[in-house]
């Protein structure tokens, strides 16, 4: 009895601990949610409780500043993945299906490259944009985020092609189909959910960049991403309520929210399907 006792005060514990760190970490989100509905006056004698009068101004003021920068983010994110998917799937069903001199180096090689801190390539290739008079246009970011993207890309869908049954393939082959309709109507398809998992991936990578746009597009404010405009959204919009900067921050975490729902079962089964495989 005794023993039962301490057994059942040690999961009431093990769940209170957990319900402490889950309050921890959904608290912010949750704070972030009340201070939308609050004036600056109400938010100075009403700081951690719920608004007494919600202020939908707040939302309409967010609504207007933040929304241009949610659609540079969804165009510039758009089309990096588009072009991060469509040059990994061809080089990585290259490496994954056929035979050429130097193909194992050649992947070493590419693989090697995710050793390299992402730092040490920031100066040379904010020189590059530079030189290419690429900086304050979209181009300063979609291109670097398509060859950034590309050597993760590779060696995920190598190995997720090289584990796809032969037979199929060869049965294709043996009706006549050629390598590009092989890859694209049987093996990409077959591929959705690791595809689905790198495209996620990526999306987030280059929303949530910060530092690569600042420096390369931060003085044009037509073309600000999401992180930017945030950043400068207390500057550059005079006496803006913190309840509207907060309104802000909670419009443009709504484009992430929707892309989750909406893949998470294709990245759960990629993640699966790519950890049997490996």
């Amino acid at each position: 009895m005794r023993h039962q006792r301490g057994a059942l005060r040690a999961e009431v514990m093990r769940y209170i601990v957990l319900l402490a760190f889950l309050g921890g970490m959904f608290y912010p989100i949750l704070f972030m949610l009340l201070t939308t509905g609050k004036t600056n006056a109400e938010l100075s004698i009403n700081f951690f409780g719920f608004p007494r009068d919600i202020q939908i101004s707040n939302l309409t003021r967010a609504w207007d500043a933040v929304v241009p920068y949610i659609l540079n983010s969804v165009l510039v994110s758009g089309v990096a993945v588009a072009g991060v998917l469509a040059l990994a799937v061809l080089g990585a069903y290259a490496f994954a299906r056929f035979s050429f001199p130097g193909k194992n180096m050649l992947f070493y090689g590419v693989v090697a490259l995710m050793m390299i801190p992402g730092i040490l390539t920031f100066v040379p290739q904010f020189l590059i944009a530079r030189d290419l008079g690429l900086l304050n246009t979209r181009l300063a970011l979609i291109l670097p985020y398509i060859a950034g993207g590309q050597v993760g890309a590779i060696f995920m869908l190598r190995i997720f092609f090289a584990g796809l049954p032969q037979e199929l393939l060869e049965a294709a082959r043996v009706d006549g189909a050629n390598e590009i309709v092989i890859l694209f109507r049987l093996v990409v398809p077959l591929s959705i959910p690791m595809i689905m998992v790198i495209a996620v991936q990526n999306i987030l990578g280059t929303w949530n960049d910060y530092i690569w746009p600042l420096v390369t597009i931060g003085m044009n404010e037509s073309i600000r991403t999401v992180p930017i405009g945030l950043a400068f959204l207390p500057t550059e919009y005079a006496q803006i309520p913190y309840g509207a900067i907060m309104a802000g921050y909670t419009i443009s975490a709504i484009p992430l929210a929707i892309l989750f729902v909406f893949t998470m079962r294709y990245f759960v089964e990629g993640l699966s399907s790519g950890a049997l495989k490996l």
